[in-house]
């Protein structure tokens, strides 16, 4: 079955088309600056890259324009996309599965506007641009936030007053769940063990970052929170801090919760500590240079990410595999050493030569040392081809 893959923001539109029977990409775009001017930008594995500057009002025009993209390139009509899988940041209380697009689910998903507001508008402009485009193709939507449906209240209540907590659906959600869940599925069929028995570690490490324990394949905590600001310090975002830091700085900066909001999210963050950069890459070069607030931001991700593992080690009753994933966890071997170093009481041994070797690998890689009580594997994620597999699934079963 062929998917187009549609992950879809204010005035951009990525796409994937895909092959779930052979786990095939066709090909894959970004349709840029809708709503300004436009700009399609449309690979091929092995082909060339298009680059077009074309006029893009809305995501129905720059949807008509990909697909007018992908039959002039590599399929015969639009007929033979059977099914459009759109990639959701948050389900809020409303969704712990992927689901089928009708009237019902858009006027759920409306309703998770408050709680994910630079995502959810973004969403459905998407939603409502394939629809148009493509009215007869079912649409499915596939949540960052179901696979962590399955935590106990005990990791997902936050000590706020309940009514309170219940009124306005405050919860830990977590966030990279397709992430996490595809990283996971690749992890069991890599460790020789009953499922039921196995404790994951999956760390999802780019600009934006979480890490999350896996019990028996199911989540049993994560780091981020209510929102994606929550956990880990990333490229411009705070992570976990003191809540009356957030107040204290509102009055002494003058800021409305609006303007706090995007300080935190950002203006903080690997950026803010080093300010150099929000991008691991330029922050080891400048450490490397001598910058020691560079290498203090470096210090400081390495260092939350070891106190999660910890955490988690506990929360599961060990670990079998520890997991990184995603554009730091796959290509800065730095970090990872970094990370695993000085963790031999939790059976954590990396294999050093191995681990440096291992940049931007497209297949699994064990880089445990021998010996090693815990496996450590460096996973390329692949969201797109989980989100694809979903909706293949619920189309044929629907």
């Amino acid at each position: 079955m062929l998917v187009l893959v549609i992950n879809a923001g204010s005035s951009s539109l990525k796409y994937q088309l895909l092959d779930t029977d052979k786990s095939l990409l066709i090909a894959k775009g970004n349709c840029e600056r809708i709503g300004i001017d436009g700009i399609i930008t449309h690979k091929m594995p092995g082909g060339e890259t298009i680059v077009k500057n074309i006029e893009m009002k809305n995501h129905a025009m720059a949807t008509k324009i990909l697909v007018q993209t992908l039959t002039a390139t590599c399929i015969s009509s639009m007929d033979e996309i059977s099914a459009v899988g759109h990639r959701i940041v948050h389900g809020g209380a409303y969704f712990s599965q992927s689901v089928i697009v009708n009237e019902e689910v858009l006027e759920k998903l409306e309703k998770c506007r408050d709680i994910a507001p630079l995502h959810t508008g973004a969403h459905i402009m998407g939603i409502k641009g394939c629809i148009e485009v493509m009215p007869d193709t079912p649409q499915v939507l596939v949540f960052d936030t179901a696979f962590h449906a399955t935590m106990p209240p005990e990791a997902y209540i936050y000590p706020i007053p309940f009514k309170m907590a219940e009124k306005y659906n405050i919860r830990r959600y977590g966030f990279h769940g397709t992430s996490h869940r595809y990283v996971t599925s690749q992890c069991l069929s890599l460790l020789n063990k009953p499922v039921e028995n196995t404790r994951i570690i999956t760390c999802h490490l780019g600009n934006g970052s979480s890490v999350s324990a896996v019990k028996g394949g199911k989540i049993i905590d994560t780091s981020m929170g209510f929102t994606p600001l929550d956990g880990l310090i990333m490229g411009t975002r705070c992570g976990s801090i003191d809540p009356a830091i957030v107040t204290f700085l509102m009055e002494k900066l003058n800021l409305t919760p609006s303007e706090m909001n995007n300080f935190l999210n950002k203006n903080c963050g690997l950026s803010g500590v080093s300010e150099v950069s929000s991008d691991c890459r330029d922050l080891e070069d400048a450490m490397l240079k001598g910058c020691r607030k560079s290498e203090l931001a470096l210090n400081i991700l390495c260092y939350q990410i070891k106190k999660l593992i910890g955490s988690y080690t506990a929360s599961l009753n060990g670990i079998d595999a520890l997991v990184f994933t995603a554009g730091i966890g796959e290509n800065r071997a730095l970090l990872r050493e970094k990370i695993c170093e000085n963790m031999d009481f939790f059976g954590i041994s990396l294999d050093k030569e191995l681990n440096s070797k291992t940049v931007l690998q497209s297949s699994n890689v064990d880089i445990s040392e021998k010996g090693s009580k815990v496996r450590i594997f460096v996973i390329p994620t692949n969201e797109e081809l989980l989100i694809a597999r979903d909706t293949a699934d619920l189309v044929l079963k629907s």
